[in-house]
C-alpha cells in the first residue's frame, strides 16, 4: 500500500519523480510478502553488502525489507528528485529555504577544512571562526574561575534558558557527554510553566549561577518570560541591577534588546539567519556544551559532524549512508503505509536523542505543501518517538513485536561503555542484539504452541554501532540523522527548513495572554469552546465552579 494523506491513498507525485515512484509501488506489491529470513538465506553476503562504515560508525541496513532491486529503484527516485543537486546547493550556500529566502549553512559551523563557504558571494567562515573564538575564550574563563559573579565567587552552575532547538540540542549533547563533564553543573529551562524555572532556581545559589539566554531575536515569549523571572530572582537576591552583567550572557543578535536587559554587548554571542533553530547546536547555542565539557571537546563534536558532512557531500548515492537511511524512511512511509519511526538508543546517555530527533524530523518534514506551493498528496514526515532500551522493552515493545502497525526502528549502541560496570554493558548489548533479531525472525504459532505467543516478525530495523559515545561520535551520529532527514525532504519535495506550522498558535497565545490575565474573553474573539474554557479557567482560579 502507498502512504497517503488523511487516510487517502497517495497519488504519485508529478514528473520527474512519477516513473520512479510508480516502479517502486509495483515493486512493493511483489515484495510485500517476502520475509527477511528468506532474503538472508538467499544471500550469504547480505550483511556485508548492506552494512556500511562511516566516521567510525557501523550502520547495518541488512535487516530491512529490501533487495538489490529495491535499493536500485530507491536510488533512481533520489536521482529523479535531484537529491545530489539539492545537497550541492545547500553546501554551496544557495537560498534553498525558499519560503524565507535564506541559505541553509549549519554545515559551515562545523567546517573543519580551510575551504571557504559562500552565500551571496560572501565567505561566512571568518564570522563563524570569530564567534567560535569568543566561545572558546568565554568558556575557558568560566571553567578556570577567571570569570566571577557579582560578589566575586566562582560560577558553579549554569542555566540555559531557551526553547526548541536552543534547548533540545544542547540539553541532548550535555546529557550525552556527561562522562566528560568537568565544568560547572548545567541546567536547562524551556517550558513557560513557572514550575520549570521555579524548581530549577530553588536549588541554586544566586551568587554562583550564570544564565545563558538563548534567543536569536531576544523576543521569544517563553524564553524571555523565564529570563525575566531569572533576572528578578538574581536582582532580589543580590540587591543590584549591576549584578545582571556578571550573571547573564546572551546567545542572540539583537544587541539593543540584550543591552536593555542588562547584558553587556560584548557578552552576546551571535548566530545567523542561515542557522535554523533545530540545527543551532553547532553554533553559539552550543556554549552550554563548551562550558560543561570544555571547548576542546566541543570542537571534537564539530569534527565528528564534519566527517559525516564530507561523506554526505562526496560519496556516490549508492554508498551514501544518510541518503540510504533517508530513502528507507520514504520506502516504509510511502509504500508500506508506516506512519511512525522509533529511535531506540541502548545508551542511557542518549536519553534525549529521540526528543531531539522529533524536532529535527517533524519540524523539518511535517509539511503538506510542496516547495512550489502545491498541496502534497503523499505522506511526508513520520511521527518520531522512542526512549532508551531496556526501559522501552518493558513499555511499548509489545506493540513493536505483536501489534498491527509496521514501525521501522533504529537501534543504537556503543561497543564500549563509559563506565566500569562491564557486566551491565554485556547485558545491554545482548538485549540490543536480541531485539533486532526477534523483530526480524518472529515466531510462528506452531513454534510457540499458542497463537498469543506468536510473533509475526519481518519488522525492519537499522542497527547503528559506535565504538564509544565520545564527543566525536555524537557529532557524527547527529549529522548522520540531519542529512537523512534532508534527503527525505528533497524526495518529498517539501521545504525542510521553515517551521510555519508553529506560528499560528504562537500568535493566538499572545492575543490570549491579556484575556487570561483579565479572566474574560473579548466578545466574539473566539470560538465557543475557547471562550468557554477561558471562562471556566477564570472561575476555577477564583474558587468558583464554572
Amino acid at each position: 500500500m502507498q502512504g497517503g494523506v488523511n487516510g487517502r491513498p497517495a497519488a504519485p507525485p508529478p514528473p520527474p519523480r512519477r516513473a520512479a515512484w510508480e516502479a517502486l509501488a509495483e515493486h512493493q506489491r511483489r515484495l510485500a510478502d517476502v520475509r527477511l529470513e528468506d532474503l538472508f538465506a538467499g544471500d550469504k553476503e547480505r550483511f556485508q553488502r548492506l552494512s556500511f562504515r562511516v566516521a567510525g560508525m557501523l550502520v547495518d541496513l541488512s535487516k530491512h525489507r529490501v533487495t538489490h532491486e529495491t535499493v536500485a529503484l530507491l536510488l533512481e527516485l533520489a536521482r529523479a528528485a535531484s537529491v545530489a543537486e539539492s545537497r550541492d546547493a545547500m553546501f554551496g550556500g544557495e537560498r534553498i529555504n525558499l519560503t524565507e529566502g535564506r541559505a541553509v549553512l549549519h554545515v559551515a559551523l562545523r567546517n573543519r577544512s580551510g575551504r571557504p563557504m559562500l552565500t551571496d558571494g560572501v565567505d561566512v567562515m571568518p564570522q563563524v571562526r570569530a564567534v567560535q573564538e569568543q566561545m572558546h575564550r568565554f568558556s575557558a574563563s568560566v571553567r578556570s574561575g577567571e570569570w566571577r559573579g557579582h560578589t566575586g565567587e566562582r560560577i558553579t552552575d549554569v542555566v540555559n534558558i531557551g526553547i526548541g532547538g536552543s534547548h533540545l540540542g544542547p540539553q541532548m549533547a550535555v546529557r550525552a557527554l556527561r562522562p566528560y563533564a568537568d565544568g560547572p553543573r548545567l541546567h536547562f529551562v524551556s517550558n513557560v510553566d513557572g514550575a520549570a524555572i521555579h524548581d530549577t532556581l530553588s536549588g541554586l545559589n544566586p551568587a554562583t549561577t550564570l544564565f545563558l539566554v538563548a534567543s536569536k531575536t531576544f523576543t521569544t515569549l517563553e524564553t524571555m518570560t523565564n529570563a525575566h523571572s531569572a533576572r528578578t530572582w538574581r536582582v532580589t537576591a543580590l540587591g543590584a541591577d549591576a549584578a545582571v552583567a556578571r550573571h547573564f550572557v546572551a546567545l542572540s543578535t539583537n544587541l539593543t534588546a540584550v543591552e536593555a536587559f542588562g547584558i553587556e554587548p560584548k557578552n552576546a554571542f551571535a548566530f545567523w539567519d542561515w542557522v535554523g533553530g533545530r540545527y543551532s547546536l553547532w553554533s553559539a547555542i552550543g556554549l552550554s556544551v563548551a562550558l560543561a565539557v570544555g571547548y576542546e571537546r566541543f570542537e571534537e563534536l564539530l569534527e565528528g559532524a564534519f566527517a559525516v558532512d564530507e561523506h554526505f557531500r562526496l560519496t556516490p548515492l549508492a554508498e551514501n549512508v544518510p541518503v540510504l537511511m533517508g530513502l528507507l524512511n520514504v520506502w516504509y512511509g510511502n509504500f508500506f503505509g508506516a506512519e511512525t519511526w522509533a529511535v531506540l538508543p541502548y545508551d542511557e546517555s542518549l536519553t534525549y536523542l529521540p526528543a531531539y530527533l522529533q524536532q529535527a524530523s517533524m519540524e523539518s518534514n511535517g509539511k503538506s505543501v510542496t516547495r512550489g506551493g502545491q498541496p502534497v498528496t503523499w505522506q511526508t514526515g513520520p511521527v518520531v518517538w522512542g526512549q532508551p532500551g531496556t526501559d522501552g522493552q518493558h513499555a511499548f515493545y509489545q506493540l513493536l513485536h505483536q501489534g498491527t502497525k509496521l514501525i521501522p526502528a533504529d537501534f543504537i549502541v556503543a561497543a564500549k561503555p563509559q563506565h566500569p560496570l562491564t557486566e551491565h554493558h554485556h547485558i545491554l548489548v545482548a538485549n540490543f542484539l536480541a531485539q533486532t533479531e526477534a523483530l526480524m525472525l518472529g515466531r510462528s504459532a506452531a513454534e510457540a504452541g499458542d497463537p498469543a505467543k506468536s510473533f509475526p516478525g519481518n519488522r525492519p530495523t537499522t542497527s547503528i554501532v559506535l565504538e564509544q559515545l565520545t564527543p566525536r561520535a555524537l557529532g557524527s551520529l547527529v549529522a548522520l540523522y540531519e542529512h537523512a532527514i534532508f534527503t527525505q525532504g528533497v524526495v518529498w519535495d517539501v521545504n525542510s527548513f521553515d517551521q510555519m506550522g508553529v506560528e499560528l498558535g504562537k500568535e493566538l497565545a499572545k492575543r490570549l495572554v491579556p484575556e487570561v490575565q483579565n479572566g474574560a474573553a473579548v466578545a466574539g474573539a473566539h470560538d465557543g469552546s475557547t471562550a468557554g474554557l477561558l471562562a471556566a479557567i477564570a472561575a476555577l482560579r477564583e474558587g468558583r465552579q464554572p
